[in-house]
Formats: structure tokens, C-alpha cells, sequence
């Protein structure tokens, strides 16, 4: 038996030689094979594009198309007869329109979405109803709703959807041959401090009733004045409305139903890639000048306190050391410390200080270590360092941050294409906070075109209560809140931070998700004035009592003319699945988002409504999520609102240009092509707070538009196939889901009416 066995095998051997020998690769082709002989037409006609792309682009354009379409010796034989014929192809070919279709997968039958028609119902009623919640919400508050998921629950509502108040406050017309460069600023933003020629003083008082401002139409005693009529989320209502998506998002059909429409746009986008990636890259080939290096990027999340990296910060202390060695920065039990007393009680020079010395990158030793994360803020482990140089508030005025913040700055402008939305902290503990933070920026000329502020408020109660330094919970939203009441009511009562208010578009909440979580909210809760006790509030508590005094401030700033703020904190990023459904209910934005990836039935409807959501993958990869289990390439095949971001370039980056490393290393270990590379950076500009008009030109001036109308690929790189493919593949979702409803009505009518005759025929 095992001679026999011998011999198959020398046989098998022998016979892989002999093949060997016959062809030098197992799989090459004979040289008469028609998929050569098309391939190298292929490249011949692509260095001729090269080299006459600027003559006639589109002639050479359409004649690559038509050859993209050969794909069989029939049509190779076909291509030679006609390349005999006297007649020149070009010439033929002039007059035709250029080709602007791409190849799409659509799906037959009846049942299109593979489940029963009930459980298609139940499942579209839950989702358009949570999709109703999250329009009301968002209109309330004069954030932006996704105009396409806009318009379809339109025809589904009973009262007119007010698409008015999605947009922004009119600037100046932007033509359609707008620069794509913004005009710089000709004066400095913070220069022109004097009272008089700020907004009047509207003489309105406010007054928190209930964790809430009431606003009222003279100051002094309340009793005697009406109070305006500025809406915002009744308690109640809220917490109805978030049990209502608590259940939907457990429903065990709904999940069902999600979770293979989520599958189904994975698949879909895969197919579309086979089919049209050589398209898209094409269309990229053929803009002149534009690549992923010159589209505008923005990091969409990103603290202030950590966007410079080691490098950059080592060097800024040991220049300050050689530079300001006899400054003052330090009082401690009324004893002054200048820059070098400091060091040297830590018995420290400038010539031993090196980036390893000031251990501020994250390791494996903070991974699930939120507490360790923490203390990696402090240089060389001393909070003393991490007060005097990236801390606005300190015994400099925050004079070494704000240099350092410029540096940055100045990178940022020496890139023109990278922009940031860096967080700056308020915490609720003293009322002049906002003014402190207001004086910091305009003292030392903090500001930049590329630059625009958030501002976050950690999630802290519980620490400063038990400091002493709160009473209660809503003495911490009225530190937080009134002062920006105040200068909306009358600018020159804080002219610097009513000069400073105009570069900040909206909340952060932060802090570690993780954290557990003592108290749930709900109608026994007690309210902010009676919260005083060690437990720190839920996050959903925090959430709703900021999104509802935003809302009232926006609803006073529209009537002002001002612009209006949005909310876009920290979300999923850790902790339990409901701080998902309270920023689906509340944010414009969300940060992070990683448990979207255990939620599908949230994660389907983060899609629908085209939520945006801030990635940095980098980031959990040290704390929370290891890089490869990282759910963003994900996302971003099934058509989630994605963008990546830095969050915290001292911890987690090594270069100069933090956002590039981002995108390099995503690039890399998930093999993400140009179109998908541009389609983030267009994203981030698309959730980011710049302006209407900045967006404009960085995006054409048809961006708020809706499918391959928005689109500008002179601007933004993406091919208009993927844009379009975008578009029409949530159009399909939404009109799945709203189709089923109508179907359904139409049954029930028609069920309604024949009830009706047969009771006529029995009188």
C-alpha cells in the first residue's frame, strides 16, 4: 500500500514539473490570450491620456470609457475591425454627452428586504417614529436634520415639517464661482473692544427656575415682567420619549430587521467598489491640481490642553526655561515660585528634561485605565507643570498656553488644508469662568482662520460637591449658563467674551463613560436645585439639563441675530448603550461612538439621520478598543456619517501633523482608497462648525444640496459616483421604510371602505 502511495505521489511530482517547465506561473496566460492583448491597449491608452489630458480631456475621458466596456475576445475582434475603418473614433465620438452613469446593484421581487411584510412594519413604524422623536428635538434646539431624511418624513407627518429652522443664520450670497480660499480676516477679530459699537442692551432678565433660564422682559423682581416665550423640552416628555427608544432599541424583531439592513449595505457598498472603483479613481485622475494633500480636512475633535505634540511641547518648556527663568508662575501658601525655583526643587535642568523624562504618552499600561490616562496631562508627573504651562487659568494668565496654542496655530496656517475644533474647559465652579477664558483669547490674540472653539464641560459634580465648592447641581448649570445669557442680553456688559463667543460653535460633555453609574433618570429624580448629595448625576442628566439651556439660548441668540450653538459631546465611547439613545435624541455630533458597533438598531438609525461621528481610532486603541477591532471601516462601507480625529496628539501621535498621521495609519491598516480618504475629509467639514460660508468654498457652493448636486470634485476630490451612490442608497433605506407605512394605510382604508358598503348593503 505504501509503495502504491509512492508512486501516485512521484507522479503528481513529475507531472508539476513537466507543468512547470511549460509556464513559468501557474496562472499566466498564452500569448495570444485577449486579456493581454486588452491590457496592454489599456495602458497604452492611459499614457496617451497622460500626455494629452490637457488638450482634450474629455474627448480622451469618453474614449477611455468606451474601452473600459471591452471585456471579451468578441469585443477585442470587434475593437479591430473598427480600428481598420477609415473613419476617425474621436471625430465620431464628439458629440456625445459624457458619461455620467455608473454601474448600480438593485435587488427584485417583492419581498426586497427578505423579511415578512409584518415584521417589516413593525419595524418601519419604530424606526420613523424614533426618527420623529430626533426631528423634533433637533428642530427645537436649531441644530441641523438631514434634509434627505427631512423631506421623507415629511410626507409621512401630519404637520408641516419647518425646514426653516435647519438653516443658518443669511450671510452674504455665495455665487457659484466663490474662491476656495476663504478671505482671510483683514483686521484681528478681537481688536475692536469698545462697548459702543457692540449690539444695544435689550434690558431682558433671567432667572433658572428648575435647572432651567427663564428669560423675562425687564430685570429685577420677576414677579412683575412677562416672561418670553422660548421653548424647550418639557422633563416629562423627555423622559417618556427616551423610554420609548429604550424599548425600540431591545425589540427583538426590530433588531432582527436592522441588523440585516445594516449587512445588506455592507454587501451593497462591497459590490459597488468591484463595479465602479476604477471609475471613481478615473474621475479622480481627471481633476487638475486637486489630491487628499490640498482638500480641506478638519479635525473634528480635538482639546486644546493636548493638541501639540511631545516634541513641540519639550521644546516650548526648555525655550521657556532659557527665556523667563525669573518669572513668577507659581504661588503656593503665599510664597511665590518663579519658572527655575520650580524646576529645581524637582532638581531638574533644561539639558535633562527629554520626552521620555516627560512620560505624557499613553502605553499598554493605560488601556481600560482612564485614571492613568489622566495623569499622563501632568509633565513629568507634577499637576504644578501641567497648571503653569496648559492651563488658561493660572498666575500667568495662561501666558505659556497661550504661545503654545499660536505654535500650533501657525503649523495649521503653514498647512492652509488642516483645520481644527479644539476644546477649550469650562467647569461650573465660579460664575467669571467664561470671562476668565474670554480674557485669555483676546489678551493673547488667541485665534486663527483655521481654528474654531468648543467648549467642554467635564462631568465633575460630584468631585467639586464634595470639595465644597457647589451646594448644588444647579448652582454648577447656572455658573455654566447665565453668563452666556447675560452677554447675549447686552454684549457690552462682557465685550471680550461676547468677541470670543463668535468663534465658538457648540457644547462638549466629557468625561470616562466607564464610570458607573448610581442613579437612573427618570420623574423621581430629584431636580438640579435638590441635587445635593455625593452620587454624581447620570449622563443622560447631564445631557438633557445642558441640551435644554442651549436650546433657550439659541432661541435668544436667533432673536439677536447672533449665530447658534449646537451639542456634540463625547458618546459610546465606553459605559452602557443609553448615553447612545440620549445623544441620538439631543446632539448634532457625537465623539467616538464604538458602541454603536453592539447597538445595531442604533447604529441604523445613526445612518438614516445621518448623525455625524468624530473616530479616533488611535485613541481608543489606547484606552478602550484595539486598532483592529475598531469599527470605523465599518461605518464608513455602510454609509455612517464618519470622520477622523485626533483627540489627543500629546498622548497618542508622534509628528508634526497629527491629523496626516491619523489618516496614514487608517490608510495603511485598513487599505482605504483615495475616494475613501477624501469622502472623511469631506465629511469633516460637513459636521464641523465653520460657517456657511467657509464651507462654501471649501466645498462648492451648492453643498447644503442634495446627492451629486453637492458635490464639487474640483473641491473635494470625491468622485461624484460615490456621492451619488451615497445618495441613492439611503434614498432606497428611507423610501423601503416609508413605502410599507403608506402600503399599509392604504390597506387599512381600503379594509375601512368595504366595511362601510357591506354595512350599506345589509340596511
Amino acid at each position: 500500500m505504501d509503495g502504491k502511495y509512492k508512486e501516485i505521489a512521484e507522479e503528481l511530482f513529475s507531472r508539476s514539473l513537466a507543468e512547470s517547465e511549460m509556464r513559468s506561473a501557474p496562472y499566466e496566460f498564452p500569448e495570444d490570450s485577449p486579456i493581454e492583448q486588452l491590457e496592454e491597449r489599456r495602458h497604452r491608452l492611459e499614457r496617451q491620456i497622460s500626455q494629452d489630458v490637457k488638450l482634450e480631456p474629455d474627448i480622451l475621458l469618453r474614449a477611455k470609457q468606451e474601452f473600459m466596456k471591452t471585456d471579451s475576445a468578441t469585443d477585442l475582434e470587434y475593437m479591430k475591425e473598427q480600428s481598420q475603418e477609415p473613419t476617425d473614433y474621436f471625430l465620431k465620438e464628439k458629440d456625445v454627452e459624457t458619461e455620467k452613469e455608473y454601474q448600480r446593484v438593485s435587488i427584485s421581487g417583492e419581498e426586497q428586504c427578505g423579511v415578512p411584510f409584518t415584521d417589516l412594519l413593525d419595524a418601519a413604524k419604530c424606526v420613523v417614529k424614533a426618527l420623529f422623536i430626533r426631528e423634533k428635538y433637533i428642530g427645537l434646539s436649531m441644530q441641523s436634520f438631514c434634509r434627505t431624511t427631512a423631506h421623507y418624513l415629511q410626507e409621512m407627518s401630519d404637520r408641516p415639517l419647518d425646514m426653516g429652522i435647519y438653516d443658518e443664520v443669511p450671510e452674504a450670497s455665495v455665487t457659484a464661482n466663490v474662491t476656495v480660499h476663504p478671505p482671510a480676516s483683514k483686521t484681528h477679530p478681537y481688536k475692536n473692544r469698545d462697548p459702543a459699537s457692540m449690539p444695544p442692551d435689550i434690558g431682558y432678565g433671567c432667572k433658572m427656575v428648575n435647572g432651567v433660564v427663564h428669560v423675562f422682559t425687564k430685570r429685577g423682581s420677576m414677579d412683575k415682567c412677562i416672561e418670553l416665550d422660548l421653548p424647550y423640552p418639557d422633563l416629562q416628555d423627555y423622559i417618556a420619549d427616551m423610554n420609548v427608544m429604550m424599548a425600540l432599541i431591545i425589540n427583538g424583531p426590530v433588531k432582527s430587521f436592522c441588523y440585516r439592513r445594516l449587512q445588506y449595505l455592507s454587501s451593497k457598498f462591497q459590490m459597488h467598489i468591484l463595479l465602479n472603483e476604477m471609475k471613481e479613481l478615473a474621475a479622480q485622475k481627471k481633476v487638475p491640481h486637486r489630491d487628499f494633500y490640498n482638500i480641506r480636512k478638519v479635525d473634528t475633535h480635538i482639546h486644546a490642553s493636548s493638541c501639540m505634540n511631545q516634541k513641540h511641547l519639550l521644546r516650548f518648556i526648555k525655550r521657556a526655561m532659557k527665556k523667563y527663568p525669573r518669572e513668577m508662575v507659581h504661588v503656593e501658601q503665599g510664597k511665590g515660585q518663579t519658572l527655575m525655583e520650580v524646576f529645581e526643587s524637582m532638581n531638574l535642568t533644561a539639558f535633562d528634561l527629554s520626552v521620555d523624562t516627560l512620560d505624557m504618552h499613553a502605553d499598554r499600561n493605560t488601556f481600560h485605565r482612564f485614571d492613568k490616562f489622566n495623569s499622563k496631562y501632568n509633565p513629568i508627573g507634577e499637576s504644578i507643570l501641567r497648571e503653569i504651562f496648559i492651563k488658561t487659568d493660572n498666575h500667568v494668565e495662561g501666558k505659556y498656553f497661550g504661545h503654545i496654542i499660536k505654535e500650533v496655530m501657525a503649523d495649521l496656517e503653514e498647512s492652509k488644508y488642516q483645520n481644527v475644533e479644539l476644546r477649550l474647559s469650562i467647569y461650573g465652579r465660579s460664575r467669571d469662568e467664561w470671562d476668565k477664558l474670554a480674557q485669555w483669547a483676546v489678551k493673547h490674540g488667541v485665534y486663527s482662520d483655521n481654528v474654531r472653539w468648543l467648549v467642554q464641560i467635564p462631568r465633575l459634580f460630584d468631585v467639586y460637591y464634595n470639595k465644597k465648592q457647589l451646594s448644588n447641581f444647579q448652582e454648577m448649570l447656572e455658573n455654566i449658563f447665565m453668563p452666556l445669557f447675560e452677554v447675549t442680553v447686552d454684549p457690552a456688559s462682557h465685550s471680550e467674551l461676547h468677541l470670543f463667543l463668535q468663534h465658538v460653535v457648540g457644547f462638549d460633555s466629557v468625561d470616562d463613560e466607564s464610570k458607573p453609574e448610581h442613579h437612573i433618570f427618570n420623574l423621581d429624580s430629584p431636580l438640579p436645585g435638590n441635587w445635593a448629595e455625593e452620587n454624581n448625576p447620570p449622563y443622560s442628566y447631564y445631557l438633557y439639563y445642558m441640551y435644554a439651556n442651549m436650546t433657550v439660548l439659541n432661541h435668544l441668540r436667533r432673536q439677536r441675530g447672533f449665530h447658534t450653538l449646537v451639542l456634540r459631546p463625547h458618546c459610546g465611547e465606553a459605559g452602557p448603550i443609553h448615553h447612545l439613545v440620549s445623544g441620538f435624541m439631543l446632539s448634532e455630533n457625537i465623539s467616538h461612538g464604538l458602541l454603536l458597533r453592539k447597538a445595531p438598531v442604533l447604529q441604523y438609525l445613526y445612518y438614516l439621520a445621518q448623525i455625524g461621528i468624530a473616530m479616533s481610532p488611535l485613541s481608543n486603541n489606547s484606552l478602550f478598543l484595539s486598532y483592529h477591532r475598531n469599527p470605523l471601516p465599518e461605518y464608513l462601507s455602510r454609509g455612517l456619517m464618519v470622520s477622523l480625529s485626533t483627540d489627543d496628539p500629546l498622548q497618542f501621535h508622534f509628528t508634526k501633523e497629527p491629523l496626516m498621521e491619523e489618516y496614514s495609519i487608517a490608510a495603511q491598516v485598513w487599505k482605504l482608497s483615495s475616494c475613501d480618504m477624501c469622502e472623511l475629509a469631506r465629511n469633516s467639514v460637513l459636521m464641523s462648525g465653520f460657517s456657511h460660508k467657509v464651507k462654501s468654498c471649501w466645498l462648492g457652493p451648492n453643498y447644503i444640496k442634495e446627492g451629486q448636486e453637492s458635490n464639487d470634485i474640483r473641491r473635494t476630490n470625491v468622485p461624484d459616483i460615490r456621492v451619488a451612490y451615497r445618495y441613492e442608497t439611503m434614498c432606497e433605506e428611507l423610501n423601503l421604510i416609508t413605502q410599507a407605512i403608506r402600503t399599509d394605510e392604504l390597506e387599512t382604508i381600503e379594509e375601512i371602505s368595504l366595511c362601510m358598503g357591506n354595512v350599506q348593503v345589509n340596511k
